[in-house]
């Protein structure tokens, strides 16, 4: 089975797993916290090489803020928990998005865990906080625009491939497959320069019940697509 290099997933339906059980919705998040955990180690050891994740959208902002305060908790504590589990494996861990708004303990853990696995040389596990496609499109449209006025580039090199080097995933590659679950069929504003030629797999299983079987399910569907970026694959070649 071919596996797909860069693997991008909308962790979605927390909510309404949380809700089904009675449950508080912080309990959806906490849960589906301990799935993308035991998922990511179950990617490292089938040899995927890229697992991107959204976590926080530019956008979740707006929820309840007992809700985005419990979301930040957790992802503090998400980052402090797993330190020795870090140091232990071969995981890289490496984080994208705007860093506005979040508070400094938060930042200073993130720059520490970016710098403690640095050089491991297994999957790379990107987490997405504080993203949105919108605003990196146009933090790098901001970018270029400098870089033009200060004279460091010159207009007529902006192409496609420039443009992603001012991405936050400018040493990324783009996704080959981007999962969702829960039902929906969108992509919320996620990886959107990126995700120009992704192929995309949906699912009604809400986040916290996906397991590395529902994966393998996603790519071998992935493997009976016909990836075309944009040309045909009916186009017969000559002798």
């Amino acid at each position: 089975m071919l596996l797909p290099n860069h693997i991008a997933i909308i962790m979605d339906g927390n909510g309404r797993w949380a809700k089904l059980r009675n449950k508080p919705v912080s309990y959806g998040h906490k849960c589906g916290a301990d799935a993308i955990q035991n998922l990511i180690e179950e990617c490292d050891k089938i040899g995927i090489k890229y697992v991107t994740v959204y976590t926080f959208s530019t956008e979740n902002w707006s929820r309840p803020k007992a809700e985005v305060d419990y979301l930040m908790m957790l992802l503090e504590n998400y980052l402090h928990d797993t330190s020795g589990k870090i140091e232990k494996s071969n995981i890289r861990i490496r984080f994208i998005g705007s860093r506005d708004k979040l508070k400094k303990s938060m930042l200073r853990s993130m720059d520490r865990i970016e710098n403690i696995t640095k050089d491991k040389t297994g999957l790379v596990f990107v987490i997405a906080i504080n993203y949105g496609g919108r605003e990196e499109i146009a933090n790098a449209a901001k970018n270029i625009a400098k870089d033009v006025k200060d004279g460091r580039l010159d207009m007529g090199k902006i192409d496609e491939d420039l443009i992603s080097r001012y991405l936050y995933t400018s040493d990324i590659p783009d996704p080959d497959l981007i999962i969702r679950p829960s039902g929906e069929k969108r992509l919320s504003n996620f990886l959107l320069y990126q995700a120009s030629y992704s192929e995309f797999w949906y699912s009604d299983i809400l986040w916290p019940d996906f397991t590395i079987n529902d994966l393998l399910i996603a790519i071998e569907d992935y493997n009976i697509r016909q990836r075309r970026y944009g040309g045909r694959t009916d186009e017969k070649t000559s002798d």
